[in-house]
């Protein structure tokens, strides 16, 4: 018997040429259609493929229970980003949020998909605190959001309006220090040879941005006047408004799972219904007073008119998208005070707590101060563009601590892919501003707090919303109007201080950094410091 072997051409020779020729006519269509189906698949995957989510959502109440610790959200998101990514969802009941934690995905967000995002859930605090969402910071993206922007930025943000109202940014801090420079006087003697003397700076911050705020916006002030009326009216009305910023700042069951609404766990509702009828009453008296005021003259200087004036004078008797002109110029006086007298006195605590801390920071930017202003005279609010340092320490401090470490709530208004993600219409979106600070591939050492780095290798970057690693006001549509004003009043604020006292910790203790979170990251205990004078006695006597 022959041996034989066999190969591939062997075999080949053996079958009829014209069975290849049929096979490969069938099957090469065929594959190419499989292909065809196969890469298709991949693709539509891909496109359809969402965030990842985070592991160990309860069933109906989802991640909520992530939030019931001590540690503030932002630093328990910003842990889930360690281990998910820059780009994630989490459960808030029968609700999505994604939450973005680095400037690649801020960018894309507040750039490509600026318009998808620029729209506000609508939350329980929304209806009760807001207006029924009259408030334009809260209002849902639409035409009355866009008429009201468009009234404020003209009218109230503008540069212009921001100049004008320069004498009553400067002489409500500089009233503010002499009456620290009092406080200080009056219990000097009380103290040993160090001349130091102990004083609530919480309670200062607090007077100072709500007496500047309230100036401007409704042209009076309440500490400081030394009536036992008015001071009442002040102690009440700040009580409410961080109520009001507290309130803002929580989840309540209605918001995570709607069908359970009628249902007030916690009390929430019931506080939220009692701080809005005490607020809507001061309002109601404010604008009863202004509409008084100009029945009695109605040839008042435009120049002098403060920001209430302004929006009666442009909404009396106009009605927007269903709000009557009341309720407007109520929502958005309250929008101002919320958003200029919190966030300013929060950002202050945060900046001389920091400075404590590092005593050789404090030391160089009281060195500055003494050469470019002296000790014979009071910082102005043109020394501020020479003040190259101090800007440094604000910038640094809005950085470790952005007054909303994680932004304005935003809903994404349509489909949209994020980070090559699909992002469903209705999504909650969660700005991990604090986690974006913090990012180390974008910032050395990103916990210390180093000034430095912005007169180095962050030089250029500012805090206007156009630089993505840098966000403490947001950034697109949505982003904070009063940025030049809330800069303003940090950097004259800050400078003043800082020139006008020499400044130390009481005790040998760390200084307490604990927060409370609510919509802005407040210190948890009042921060209390000991000061004397270091100018010339004769610069606190004349306001």
């Amino acid at each position: 018997m022959k041996n034989t072997t066999l190969t591939a051409s062997s075999i080949m020779d053996l079958v009829p040429r014209n069975l290849i020729n049929t096979t490969t006519i069938v099957l090469f269509p065929l594959i190419s259609i499989c292909l065809f189906l196969f890469a298709f698949s991949k693709v539509a995957h891909r496109k359809n493929k969402e965030a990842p989510i985070a592991d160990g959502a309860w069933p109906i109440l989802g991640h909520l229970s992530l939030f019931s610790g001590t540690q503030s959200p932002h630093r328990v998101l910003g842990t889930l980003a360690d281990k998910y990514g820059p780009i994630f969802t989490i459960k808030l009941g029968s609700k999505l949020a994604l939450v973005i934690n680095n400037w690649e995905m801020a960018k894309e967000c507040f750039t490509t998909n600026d318009m998808a995002v620029s729209s506000r859930p609508k939350l329980v605090a929304t209806e009760h605190l807001a207006y029924n969402g009259a408030m334009f910071g809260i209002a849902p993206y639409g035409p009355y959001w866009r008429e009201i922007r468009k009234i404020t930025t003209l009218e109230v943000f503008s540069n212009r309006r921001v100049e004008q109202q320069q004498h009553v940014r400067v002489s409500e801090v500089r009233a503010s220090i002499k009456e620290l420079f009092d406080v200080w006087s009056s219990k000097k003697n009380e103290t040993c040879s160090s001349n130091y003397v102990l004083v609530n700076m919480d309670e200062w911050f607090t007077h100072l941005t709500f007496n500047a705020v309230l100036r401007m916006v409704v042209g009076k002030r309440y500490f400081g006047v030394k009536t036992i009326e008015e001071e009442e009216k002040a102690q009440r009305c700040v009580k409410a408004l961080k109520e009001l910023m507290h309130l803002f700042g929580i989840i309540t069951v209605g918001d995570v799972i709607p069908c359970l609404n009628f249902f007030d766990f916690g009390g929430h509702v019931k506080a939220m219904k009692e701080t809005s009828k005490e607020l809507d009453k001061i309002l109601d008296e404010w604008l009863n007073e202004h509409r008084h005021k100009r029945t009695l003259d109605e040839n008042v200087d435009h120049q002098d008119l403060d920001i209430m004036d302004v929006l009666i004078s442009l909404l009396d008797g106009r009605t927007i998208e269903g709000f009557d002109s009341d309720t407007i110029i109520k929502a958005t006086v309250l929008t101002l005070f919320s958003g200029g007298n919190d966030t300013t006195g929060v950002t202050l605590t945060w900046a001389l707590c920091l400075l404590l801390k590092n005593p050789l920071v404090m030391e160089k930017a009281k060195k500055e101060l003494d050469i470019k202003v002296g000790k014979e005279r009071r910082v102005s609010e043109s020394d501020i563009g020479k003040l190259i340092y101090l800007q440094a320490i604000v910038k640094e401090t809005l950085r470790l601590y952005p007054p909303a470490p994680l932004s304005g709530p935003h809903e994404f208004s349509e489909n949209c892919t994020l980070g090559g993600y699909h992002v469903k219409k209705g999504t909650r979106l969660i700005t991990n501003l604090w986690k974006i600070h913090n990012d180390s591939s974008v910032w050395s050492n990103p916990l210390e707090f180093k000034p430095e780095r912005f007169l180095t290798t962050h030089k250029d970057v500012d805090v206007r919303g156009k630089h993505f690693e840098l966000l403490p006001f947001g950034s697109g549509r949505r982003m904070c109007p009063g940025i030049s004003f809330g800069l303003q009043m940090l950097h004259f604020s800050l400078a003043s201080v800082l020139h006008s006292f020499d400044i130390l910790n009481p005790t040998s203790e760390l200084v307490d950094m604990n927060e409370v979170f609510g919509l802005t990251n407040t210190k948890a205990t009042p921060l209390e410091i000991l000061i004397k004078p270091r100018l010339s006695l004769n610069c606190y006597e004349n306001v």
